[in-house]
């Protein structure tokens, strides 16, 4: 156990230098080209090293404080959320097209990056619950991100618009809010049910014992 923990504090935290490196690439670029699909995907870089460093803290503490830090970092996914719709919003006011090649060469970078970072999460990913699985769900969602953004940049070589990179933008941050949000929310581990982590419900640790014992998932009725 104690060599498992050890193991995924060092994956969480190759992956959070990863990120957190990428991200000053892809922010700089972002800011330079005026691309919103970049900016969005920088700051989830941004977001997704903070997930890591969270984990490389949370490893060993008790079901509660994991629950507690998960929803923490439900907040903190907002943030890139609110980040991208004002850049989009401006954007939107004056559509410019972001330099193409310039655009798919950085997003093919941030693809090598994610991939090799959910090739290190994959083993881990049911390690510390909600939130090591939302580190490794969202190095594979980003992934898919990176390939629209490639393709964003080969339309706007032909399209010489920006819109192209406006849409791949805002589908980002719908997708980034789609797969984390729940996970953040979701129970750590064991039948822990996700009214009872939210502090709306105290569920007997009696009652949680004989319904593991009968094999059945905690029911969700009302207190």
């Amino acid at each position: 156990m104690i060599n498992t923990a050890r193991s995924l504090r060092r994956a969480a935290l190759a992956v959070a230098l990863l990120n957190l490196a990428y991200f000053g690439v892809e922010f700089v670029v972002a800011l330079h080209i005026g691309s919103v699909s970049l900016f969005a995907d920088s700051i989830d870089f941004l977001e997704d090293a903070t997930i890591n460093l969270l984990i490389v803290l949370a490893v060993g503490w008790s079901l509660r404080k994991r629950s507690a830090m998960g929803m923490l970092l439900a907040a903190a996914i907002l943030v890139p959320g609110v980040a991208t719709l004002w850049t989009a919003w401006q954007k939107f006011m004056a559509p410019a097209a972001p330099a193409p090649v310039v655009l798919s060469a950085t997003a093919l970078g941030a693809l090598v990056v994610n991939l090799a970072c959910a090739y290190i999460l994959a083993r881990h990913r049911h390690g510390a619950g909600s939130l090591s699985k939302a580190a490794f769900l969202s190095a594979r969602n980003d992934a898919f991100a990176n390939v629209a953004i490639i393709g964003a940049g080969l339309v706007t070589l032909y399209t010489r618009n920006g819109w192209p990179d406006l849409i791949v933008g805002l589908a980002i941050t719908a997708m980034n809010a789609d797969a984390a949000l729940p996970r953040c929310f979701a129970p750590c581990a064991h039948g822990l049910r996700t009214r009872e982590l939210l502090g709306l419900r105290r569920v007997p640790d009696r009652q949680l014992a004989v319904e593991r014992r009968a094999g059945e998932r905690p029911s969700t009725g009302q207190p």
